[in-house]
């Protein structure tokens, strides 16, 4: 098997031990790290258990820090904690709120229909 045949292989299964698909969101989002200002950026993807975003400022990871941004099934507010970074792109998981998960399952599976449809007409 050639590089690009591994790599495929690793992706492939990096993506089948989430817990949850990611579907495509571009949206603004604003985070509200403890003793900074507020951060804003552009999110990536989303799913039911967190959100990425591009950020332009440095975040810290491990910090739970409160995200504000809007879904087409609603406004979200809600903490998650800085899982991870690559460059300027940031990997946040949800910490549990009931109200918020709800606009956010919502929201992906909504997202799912949608990208699937189109997957299928290309």
């Amino acid at each position: 098997m050639g590089l690009s045949g591994q790599l495929g292989t690793a992706y492939a299964k990096a993506v089948e031990a989430r817990r949850h698909p990611r579907y495509r969101l571009e949206t603004e989002i604003c985070i509200y790290p403890r003793n900074m200002p507020v951060v804003r950026g552009q999110t990536v993807d989303i799913s039911e258990s967190g959100i990425s975003a591009m950020l332009r400022v440095e975040v810290p990871l491990g910090e739970v820090v409160r995200l504000e941004f809007k879904l087409p099934q609603g406004e979200v507010d809600v903490h998650a904690m800085v899982r991870q970074r690559n460059a300027f792109r940031y990997g946040f998981q949800f910490v549990e709120s009931e109200s918020a998960k709800q606009v956010i399952v919502r929201t992906c599976r909504q997202l799912a229909l949608e990208q699937s449809l189109a997957n299928d007409v290309l």
